[in-house]
């Protein structure tokens, strides 16, 4: 039985501490915890049976002497008296005898008190017979993990669900116009005044910029203030709300101009606070904006604007605790609550596209189920201040109603952000290849094609079109979910950019998300066709800006389509420049952990 419970104690703790590590560390799955709790309850009665059974002492010799001793003795007499008679009278030499064997044996045997093998027991978890300290010790370890991993699932929503928040964060900004987002739960701030200025002098007065009378909980106590601006771009402003919130923001260049130091964007999808996961942090920590603002703050003339690439949140990682608008919302306000936040948030435009994790793991059922409860707080909080819906195909200016794709143009470069999740069909319903298998549904394929094939006015060099998910097929976990998945409009999408190419002077990006790695990937045209060399289409793939990172790469190229440039991180960097010679040059830099670690560079 000890040696039973020893192995039951042995192999449940290892395999406790590698899920634990894998899950506070590398992957926060939503099936860890289980097990990890499941495992710690076969290991603590195998553990306590184990230390109170073990020996503590191992045998070093073992003798053992046998000794024989042989008697002659007389046999009894006989029973009966005649027989008796007759015995008694015969000569001794003649009476019946029998040997009689005594036998003794001895046993020497030598203990050794047990070594305490102090590494096997702290690393393995098994107790030591000989000292209840690192048995003690071992056992604590293990429960620390499981305590880690409870802290991980449970803290912040059971100590901060955020009801309370008060936030204001920057949205889209344009050349005049601006939009702030505030969330004020208390009604003693009402009204609350939003005002700006610009930021050159302190003298500068403030300016009205709206009035905030009313906050309810149809909203999450948020609201969208928009305000003009006067026509200054490139234009250093501050703003300030009567609720104690305030900071910076620069207005954009025109649509075909370029500030002296390049125009610059960021690029990134993935948050989860507090992973990977540091006992010692904030529970609404997230590191990945501390690298941000490390990045902010190197880049000349800082950034433009945030256009983050989905998963903002983790409604189901490490644990969905329920489908409600109220589940959803937490799940904003908690990220925007991150003590990380306002370095990154106050002063600078974040933009924002949908992807799987705000809704559900994969999602490819439209607005069905629990889409409308996930889809309240995603309007609530990120498209009341987003850039205006695309451009309805067909028409001059008429902006799709009620689309949840944006378009907008910013000095160089003009901008499709595409909503990869409302409108496709499902992902192993089809086969990849089938045409009429669509992610984009077939008003926004309209609407993409249509910002394609539309001539740009003069100095507007690059179209970038933004997905959740990875243009390329070269991922090789759940491929399905992304264009890999849905290769007959990818197709017809390909040729539309290939043919800006063939029109000249304007070159096509594609900035992706969601793998949790980076990997750049060309889409050149293929070879004897219509399109040139020059008409290549470049996609590059940042993810996680904090979250998990998978440490084996799932990428791998297996044709001549989808050709890998570089590959591994965090937050990218895209800077427009002009040349002297009127060409265009687009330089992608990523950064790993704050630190620059790749870069490539484009000319058009």
């Amino acid at each position: 039985m000890s040696s039973l419970q020893d192995k039951a104690t042995l192999w449940s703790s290892v395999a406790l501490r590698l899920l634990a590590f894998v899950f506070l560390r590398w992957i926060p799955g939503h099936l860890f915890p289980k097990i990890i709790y499941a495992l710690f309850a076969i290991y603590i009665p195998s553990f306590i049976t184990s230390f109170l059974t073990q020996a503590q002492y191992n045998v070093v010799e073992d003798e053992i002497d046998l000794i024989v001793t042989e008697t002659e003795v007389e046999n009894q007499p006989p029973k009966f008296a005649s027989t008796a008679a007759h015995s008694q009278n015969l000569p001794s030499n003649e009476k019946p005898s029998n040997m009689e064997e005594e036998v003794n044996i001895h046993e020497t045997i030598v203990l050794e008190e047990s070594s305490p093998k102090p590494w096997r027991t702290l690393l393995t978890g098994l107790p030591s017979p000989t000292s209840a300290g690192l048995s003690f010790a071992t056992l604590l370890i293990n429960i620390l993990l499981v305590l880690s991993a409870t802290d991980l699932v449970y803290r912040a929503k059971v100590f901060h669900p955020s009801h309370d928040l008060s936030f204001a964060r920057l949205g889209y900004v344009s050349p005049n116009e601006a939009s702030l987002l505030v969330r004020e739960f208390h009604p003693s701030q009402l009204p609350i005044f939003v005002s700006y200025r610009l930021a050159t002098s302190t003298e500068a007065p403030w300016q009205a910029a709206g009035t905030i009378h009313s906050l309810g909980n149809d909203t999450d106590y948020t609201a969208a203030v928009k305000f003009s601006l006067p026509s200054r771009p490139e234009q250093m402003y501050q703003w300030k709300t009567s609720n104690n919130h305030t900071g910076f923001f620069k207005t954009p260049p025109k649509p075909g101009q370029v500030p002296s130091n390049g125009f610059t964007f960021l690029t990134s999808s993935c948050i989860k606070p507090r992973f990977p996961y540091n006992p010692l942090d904030h529970a609404l920590a997230i590191p990945g904006l501390r690298h941000m603002a490390q990045v902010i703050n190197s880049l000349p003339g800082g950034a433009q604007f945030m256009m983050f690439l989905g998963d903002f949140v983790y409604v189901d990682v490490p644990h969905r605790f329920g489908d409600s608008k109220e589940d959803y919302r937490r799940e904003y306000r908690q990220v925007y609550a991150s003590p990380d936040w306002p370095s990154v948030g106050q002063n600078l435009s974040w933009i924002h596209v949908l992807d799987d994790h705000e809704i559900e793991n994969d999602w490819d059922q439209k607005t069905t189920g629990v889409y409308n409860h996930a889809a309240d707080p995603w309007h609530h909080y990120q498209t009341t201040v987003n850039p205006p819906p695309a451009r309805q195909a067909g028409t001059f200016n008429t902006l799709r109603k009620g689309a949840t794709y944006f378009e907008f143009t910013q000095g160089p470069a003009t901008f499709f952000m595409m909503d990869t999740r409302t409108y496709r069909d499902s992902s192993a319903g089809l086969a990849p290849n089938d045409t009429s298998k669509t992610m984009l549904g077939a008003e926004q394929l309209a609407d993409l094609l249509a910002f394609l094939e539309k001539p740009e006015p003069r100095g507007v060099k690059w179209k970038i079109v933004a997905s959740s998910v990875p243009f390329t097929k070269n991922w090789r976990v759940n491929s399905i979910d992304t264009w890999a998945g849905y290769l007959g409009e990818r197709q017809k999408v390909l040729e539309a950019m290939w043919d800006v190419g063939l029109r000249g002077g304007v070159g096509v990006v594609i900035i992706s998300g969601d793998r949790h790695e980076f990997a750049a990937t060309a889409f050149p045209p293929p070879a004897g066709g219509k399109w040139p060399v020059s008409a290549t289409v470049n996609e590059y793939s940042t993810s996680p800006l904090s979250q998990f990172y998978l440490p084996i790469p799932t990428y791998r190229q297996t044709d001549e389509e989808d050709v890998k440039v570089n590959g591994n991180s965090k937050l990218g960097a895209i800077t427009i420049e002009n040349t002297s010679s009127d060409q265009s040059i687009l330089k992608f830099r990523l950064y790993v952990d704050g630190k620059e670690a790749w870069s490539s560079l484009f000319r058009v």
